[in-house]
């Protein structure tokens, strides 16, 4: 007689062993099976339905051990990969502290001087860039938006420290597509100035449901800015916003890095049910800034002192390297 060969099912002699050998001639019933245009969506679904039969399982586990239970599985993203930094430290640090208490944003903080914001364009901007400008000036209280005409940085520096201003903004017009694409964040009489590319910028009347910003001063967030950098660059921001915010407004403004993106966004939140529930009403306008570069003191392109500058090929190397 001629030799029997098994089958692959009749191959299986212990079920939990063999589960996966099992799920295998399971695909590749599947690949012959269905067509190849059906394939891909076929098997993600079935992939789907065992992370949700493990899913369940485990929560079935935990339920049975209660508090002898393990602890979840923290999933694994980029920020908490992220590479340890020389310069990140603690807000508390006594040296950052000390630190602080010396640099050109101690008088804002020791409450000596009150924001007083001026913001301007780059010379013959366009519509939008203007309405970019408008929309900042109802964000930050008290700011104060000028033509620019051709008047050079340095002498509208000068004016704007001889005016009593404190922070001056400048937006720089993309000339290709006449839209805002940077921000220059100089900070009075001292400095130090700031460079951002601005992205993904969105105006209050393209958000739907938009609401009406009030007069009120907001509460500032800041969130997630862990280097010596990212602390310098946060104070810079946060100079700009009086210090004793209008609570009853309810207003609410957010700078949130993520990655060395520091995203913007404008709210006011409501509340509901007799205040068991809260909401978040955006205001708007909503864009995204990246730091290009920090120089010490107030803006001067030939002589100045860059503390930072954003390089590329060399500094991106990694994507879990953050600088911020």
């Amino acid at each position: 007689m001629g030799k029997q060969f098994k089958s692959k099912e009749q191959l299986i002699t212990d079920p939990v062993r063999d589960a996966g050998f099992k799920e295998s001639l399971e695909f590749e019933r599947l690949k012959l099976k269905t067509p190849k245009s059906d394939r891909a969506r076929i098997i993600k679904k079935m992939k789907s339905q065992e992370k949700r039969k493990r899913r369940e399982e485990r929560k079935k586990e935990r339920e049975m051990l209660g508090d002898e239970a393990p602890a979840k599985d923290q999933p694994k993203t980029i920020e908490n990969m992220r590479e340890a930094d020389v310069t990140m430290v603690d807000a508390e640090d006594e040296e950052v502290l000390h630190d602080q208490e010396y640099d050109e944003m101690a008088s804002y903080f020791n409450r000596e001087t009150t924001p007083k914001v001026v913001l301007t364009t780059s010379p013959k901007a366009r519509v939008d860039t203007h309405k970019f400008c408008f929309d900042l000036t109802k964000i930050i209280p008290g700011a104060q938006c000028v033509p620019r005409r051709c008047i050079p940085v340095k002498k509208i520096v000068k004016q704007a420290i001889e005016k009593g201003y404190t922070d001056l903004i400048i937006i720089h017009e993309n000339r290709e597509k006449f839209l805002p694409d940077g921000m220059i964040l100089c900070h009075l009489p001292e400095g130090p100035t700031a460079y951002f590319k601005i992205n993904s910028l969105t105006y209050p009347k393209d958000i739907k449901g938009v609401g009406e910003t009030t007069s009120h001063y907001p509460e500032v967030i800041l969130n997630n800015f862990n280097t010596r950098l990212g602390l310098l660059i946060s104070r810079m921001l946060i100079c700009m916003f009086p210090q004793d915010p209008n609570f009853v407004g309810r207003r609410v403004v957010t700078w949130h890095n993520q990655r060395d993106y520091i995203f913007f966004r404008h709210h006011r939140y409501e509340f509901k049910r007799e205040g068991e529930k809260a909401a978040l009403h955006e205001l708007g306008p909503r864009f995204t800034l990246r730091l290009k570069w920090l120089q010490r003191g107030t803006f001067d392109p030939v002589e100045g002192e860059y503390e930072w500058v954003l390089k590329r090929h060399e500094m991106e190397s990694s994507r879990r390297r953050f600088y911020l």
